[in-house]
């Protein structure tokens, strides 16, 4: 019995405990060096309660995927301005299907043609998410989506 609260509040607390927080993290692929919005997301996701990891600029395909593996992330999120999203975005998900990373979500904000959007998820992508979209429903998404094992 911890603090008197019984039975059912030791198991409450041991299911509190073994919680594992989603794990995010956010890249910035290539050679754009615009990161403002990809900051602004971090932040959303943190203060949601998910642990965030932000690689910084200039990443490579190999960078990234590298990164998501060490920090056994949930989910990828790449922010791109650079036009460059169907090479670079494909290449990512390729790698972390290579490195057994199946289940991890790989989310896309940036600008990205709408007619290029269903080749990019034909490719592995989850979603892409357009300039105007609320942070509220990038959260959502990835609360819905996320597939916890504890």
């Amino acid at each position: 019995m911890f603090f008197g609260g019984g039975p059912r509040f030791d198991i409450i607390l041991h299911e509190y405990m073994n919680e594992r927080k989603i794990r995010v993290l956010v890249a910035k692929p290539g050679l754009d060096g615009h990161d403002r919005g990809a900051k602004v997301i971090a932040r959303a996701l943190r203060d949601a309660g998910m642990e965030v990891i932000y690689t910084g600029l200039r990443q490579t395909p190999e960078m990234i995927a590298s990164a998501a593996l060490q920090e056994d992330v949930d989910a990828v999120g790449i922010s791109i301005l650079s036009g460059a999203h169907n090479t670079l975005c494909p290449r990512i998900v390729d790698l972390l299907r290579e490195n057994g990373m199946d289940d991890t979500l790989v989310l896309v904000g940036g600008i990205v043609p709408q007619e290029d959007i269903p080749g990019l998820k034909q490719k592995g992508v989850s979603e892409v998410f357009l300039p105007g979209t609320s942070t509220e429903d990038i959260v959502s998404y990835i609360n819905t989506n996320v597939r916890h094992e504890n």
